[in-house]
């Protein structure tokens, strides 16, 4: 190995603790919440895309954790916030964990990526671009990397909460 190898294996190695670390801060500050709030769930937590990932599940089904979703997600964005300054408060550092609460990430995920994916062919098929719905930056970053995947543009336009993704001709 040249130094620049090991250089570049402990710079990653380094990356990986400090993103494990963030998943546990993570995890210990939700456990607490879910202790006070008196609902039950197991913490899941790995590193994504250069991110920690934590998640809530539940073996009954989910319901009680539907709560901490709410409508169209805006609980789960909270707590999500709530998380990241917990994880600063104890690192120092800024975090852009990710936390899905009952699969609704996930299932989101799915759904945005596949308006992305059909958005890119309606405009492969009319060459007009097409505007989206206003979008939350976690939205719209699936739909960018659908798009994207489609051999398409898009960008994000707007301000803050109305921002949307347009998908442009090639």
């Amino acid at each position: 190995m040249t130094e620049g190898t090991t250089s570049a294996a402990a710079e990653g190695a380094d990356t990986l603790t400090r993103l494990e670390q963030e998943g546990e801060i993570a995890a210990d500050y939700l456990e607490g919440l879910l202790d006070i709030a008196d609902l039950d769930g197991d913490i899941d937590m790995d590193v994504e895309a250069d991110r920690a990932s934590v998640s809530i599940i539940s073996d009954t089904g989910g319901r009680d954790l539907q709560k901490l979703v709410g409508r169209d997600g805006e609980v789960l964005e909270a707590l999500q916030e709530l998380t990241r300054l917990a994880v600063h408060r104890e690192t120092g550092d800024r975090s852009r964990l990710m936390l899905d609460i009952a699969g609704y990430r996930a299932k989101k995920r799915s759904e945005l990526s596949e308006l992305g994916a059909k958005a890119a062919a309606d405009v492969k098929s009319t060459g007009e671009p097409v505007k989206l719905k206003p979008m939350t930056p976690f939205e719209r970053k699936v739909v960018h990397d659908a798009v994207k995947a489609a051999g398409l543009r898009s960008e994000s336009e707007g301000e803050e909460p109305q921002r949307f993704v347009v998908v442009l001709p090639a």
